[in-house]
């Protein structure tokens, strides 16, 4: 622990009896954002009890110094305010500091400031990532769920997160493994595996700040990309007997390719709108191992038979869905990648 006032502050967070809500708020460096993020906390209109969990993540900056000037203000008006860390050579991940944050902290529900409830949200700056906040915003209920293997993660965005502790502990923690590590999809995955629903409250409730710093930035894209894939083949693919890629191109090959042989064993066609790559009529999988090597389908939209995985551009997404029609009974899982940043 960084200090003794550390753990005097965790130790007083076990002792208390509960409060209704604790924010949870891991901080890292986060000096040019934390008196605006402080600031937000104070203006909150909740009638119920409140307590605010700060977890120090080894920041170099003056974000120790904000937080001591913010915890005076907040518990004045009512906010108790947890405060623990470390000061090691660096610091030990967002998953770490979130499950640290919410161990130090007593409320019954857990409203992560960094369920699952969320909510929408408006970006800063303005301009920022536009395609994808329009995607967090205007998700239909049912493509809260249709939608969780996209490119852009948990359908529900972690920064609006609101669960009950109870719920939280029957999860399980955040994965610990540091930067690189997707701590927030693992754990939306388990949430689902465990039953979990997702609801979004169609209201903008959070100022949601893009900046290049951010520890998302430092996830790969191929391990999103391999986490999507084993979640699409535990959680949808089972279900089907076989299936239809919606696509031809890199993206459909890739998945294709992705697949274990027995998730590539099911899949019957592509399809696809190109007549270049219609008129070709089959796709080699020049890769495998299997003799004779495998040779699958590739056929126009409408000769295709659901249920389909889509794995188009972000953008193509929309248009899509007005290709497949979406009769009544058509099983459609989208698998979508995004075009390009923002």
């Amino acid at each position: 622990m960084q200090a003794s006032g550390y753990t005097a502050a965790a130790a007083l967070g076990q002792a208390r009896a509960p409060v209704q809500v604790s924010v949870i708020l891991p901080v890292h460096d986060a000096e040019p954002w934390l008196d605006e993020c402080l600031g937000s906390v104070l203006q909150q209109d909740f009638e119920g009890s409140m307590e605010l969990s700060i977890f120090n993540d080894a920041s170099k900056d003056k974000s120790m110094s904000i937080i001591e000037k913010w915890k005076e203000k907040l518990e004045g008006s009512g906010i108790l305010v947890v405060i623990g860390g470390h000061d090691s050579p660096s610091p030990r991940g967002v998953g770490y500091s979130k499950n640290q944050a919410i161990a130090q902290s007593s409320g019954s529900y857990l409203c992560f400031l960094d369920s699952i409830i969320g909510c929408q949200v408006r970006r800063e700056p303005p301009n920022s990532t536009e395609r994808y906040t329009r995607w967090i915003n205007h998700l239909a209920p049912d493509q809260l769920l249709t939608q969780v293997f996209t490119s852009n993660g948990p359908t529900v965005i972690m920064p609006t997160w609101f669960c009950s502790r109870a719920w939280f502990s029957h999860v399980g923690p955040f994965d610990e493994g540091g930067r690189g590590v997707p701590e927030d999809l693992l754990f939306f995955h388990e949430h689902l595996r465990k039953g979990g629903g997702l609801v979004r409250v169609d209201q903008s409730l959070l100022l949601y700040r893009y900046h290049p710093g951010a520890a998302t930035h430092s996830v790969l894209e191929t391990t999103i990309w391999t986490h999507r894939v084993r979640f699409l083949e535990e959680w949808a693919l089972p279900h089907w007997a076989t299936f239809t890629i919606w696509n031809a191109g890199r993206q459909g090959r890739r998945l294709y390719r992705s697949l274990t042989a027995g998730s590539r064993c099911k899949v019957v066609a592509f399809c696809d709108v190109d007549e270049n790559k219609i008129k070709k009529g089959f796709y080699c999988y020049e890769d495998s191992q299997e003799r004779p090597k495998p040779r699958v389908p590739v056929l126009h939209f409408r000769a295709a038979q659901p249920p389909f995985v889509i794995c188009v551009k972000l953008v193509s997404v929309r248009l899509g869905h007005v290709w497949l029609g979406q009769p009544q009974g058509q099983e459609v899982v989208c698998c979508v990648h995004q075009e390009a940043a923002g």
